[in-house]
């Protein structure tokens, strides 16, 4: 009995662990250092302004405040307006002169086990 209570409680605390070193990061902070970001995990969290769907890539945008950044996602569409948080990789979509498109690609579910950043 006291072996699955010890087993049980260092799962628990494991588990809390894992949740609590996923950290959000500020959008802004993101489009300000992209070289520091690329190809990181992040956690962003905002307000859905807009979605797309253009043949095979899912496209919406999430605005926390601080600014807004564009998510590539394979899961289905989140309505405009709602409050969500993501997980996925910084990414450069692609560069013009001096101005730049950062995208975050949003992880698969079973890839959302790991940390963030």
């Amino acid at each position: 009995m006291a072996r699955r209570f010890k087993f049980w409680s260092v799962a628990i605390l494991t588990m809390l662990l894992l949740i609590a070193c996923t950290r959000t990061v500020q959008i802004k902070t993101i489009i300000d250092n992209p070289r520091e970001y690329a190809d990181k995990k992040v956690a962003i969290e905002g307000e859905v302004t807009g979605a797309f769907s253009l043949f095979i890539v899912k496209y919406f945008l999430v605005n926390d405040g601080t600014g807004e950044i564009g998510v590539v996602s394979e899961k289905a569409l989140p309505n405009k307006g709602q409050k969500i948080r993501v997980i996925g990789t910084i990414k450069e979509a692609f560069s013009l002169g001096d101005q730049t498109m950062t995208i975050l690609i949003e992880e698969k579910p079973e890839q959302n086990k790991d940390n963030a950043q």
